[in-house]
């Protein structure tokens, strides 16, 4: 049985006895606001600590597919009693095109843009300032971690960050990838998974032709186009909902995917080996935000800080395991969650060594620059 399979036979139990007693306490005509609320999978949910109180009987949240528990999503609804509104997008795209058209297209509390579209939208306004006076538990964040976000922080809290590189399937791979430039290889026409993302697969031939990720310069970008064009019949399928599952489906052998991915692919199958590529992975640092049209920011912050909370944030260490910046979820991990911790902390997958995120390259926002990036995107995939 797996780390996730224990944990929801052990949540199943827990349901059990409290429906139990729930029925009894339904028999006499009475609830109890104190008792414990539990999910449908049986996980119990923390109390909020602290408790942050608000008028809001909603929140609304745009979040990327397969990113935040469902049971963290569920807790939220049950210890405040709001309704829980989920939208989801695959792309930070997706994300900047929903945001850009006001509250009528965008009627989000709370958005989760990543690396270079955190600047995109704080620098056309899009993003509320932050309070910090109403984020206490962002002292259960790693300072180390969080200094790579930058000023950024004033309009994010940090989530999750991690590094986008190459998962190949070691039974089926005669020639496993070492760089990106391997990837161009013939042997792997049709063989690619990748996921939906210009700044990553344009950086990544950049890479190759030893060029910067952020280049503006348009006989560079061009040079990547036409590297592009030679790698698309290797890649079978774009996915960025959830890349890992044509690698477990058999469907292609090697991808360019998140390390969260590779890491739960892994698990699934330990014949998939996760490569950092020799010019550098490309790096990447994802936060929550309020959106400047969010109809129910008080709700946010209590969002946020719960999210913060260690006995609830360790559940990110098993669903989407990417690199934590969140100490408490790991301390709390480390103490009561001994396996999960364990998984973390022994692989350089999710638990990305300081050195490779010291040689990765981060996307940045480029301001009108960006532009070149989607047309060459656009040309690529026609």
């Amino acid at each position: 049985m797996n780390i996730q399979s224990k944990i929801h036979h052990l949540g199943r139990l827990i349901l059990t006895a409290f429906l139990l007693f729930g029925v009894a306490g339904c028999a006499s005509g009475k609830s109890d606001p104190s008792a414990e609320k539990v999910t449908s999978s049986g996980f119990v949910c923390p109390e909020p600590n602290p408790r942050i109180e608000f008028e809001s009987k909603e929140i609304n949240i745009f979040t990327w597919t397969e990113y935040v528990p469902a049971d963290i999503i569920d807790c939220f609804g049950l210890v405040y009693g709001v309704d829980v509104n989920t939208d989801y997008f695959s792309s930070n795209e997706e994300l900047y095109t929903k945001m850009s058209f006001g509250q009528d297209v965008n009627p989000y509390d709370v958005v989760h843009p990543s690396d270079y579209m955190i600047g995109v939208l704080i620098r056309e306004g899009l993003l509320k300032e932050l309070d910090q006076s109403q984020l206490p538990n962002n002292k259960n964040l790693d300072a180390g971690l969080v200094s790579a976000y930058g000023d950024s922080v004033n309009y994010v809290v940090p989530y999750q960050m991690g590094t986008q590189a190459i998962v190949y399937n070691s039974e089926t791979v005669t020639n496993p990838p070492t760089s990106w430039a391997d990837l161009w290889s013939t042997e792997y026409e049709g063989r690619i998974v990748s996921v939906d993302d210009n700044r990553v697969v344009i950086g990544a031939a950049l890479l190759t032709l030893g060029y910067d990720v952020n280049t503006t310069d348009e006989a560079q970008l061009e040079e990547a186009k036409q590297k592009l064009l030679e790698l698309m019949p290797n890649i079978r399928v774009f996915d960025s909902d959830s890349p890992k599952n044509p690698l477990l489906a058999g469907d292609v052998d090697l991808g360019i995917v998140w390390n969260g991915e590779a890491f739960l692919a892994q698990q699934e199958n330990p014949a998939f080996k996760y490569v950092f590529p020799s010019e550098g992975s490309i790096i990447f640092y994802d936060g929550m935000a309020i959106p400047e049209s969010a109809p129910h920011p008080d709700a946010s912050y209590a969002w946020f800080n719960y999210m913060l909370q260690g006995e609830l944030s360790w559940l990110t260490l098993v669903d989407y395991p990417y690199t934590s910046p969140n100490a408490a979820a790991l301390e709390y991990a480390k103490a009561n969650q001994t396996e999960v911790y364990d998984a973390y902390m022994a692989s350089s997958v999710t638990n990305t060594p300081a050195e490779e995120f010291k040689k990765g390259h981060e996307v940045k926002d480029l301001g009108a620059a960006l532009s070149l990036y989607d047309q060459i995107w656009t040309e690529i995939k026609q």
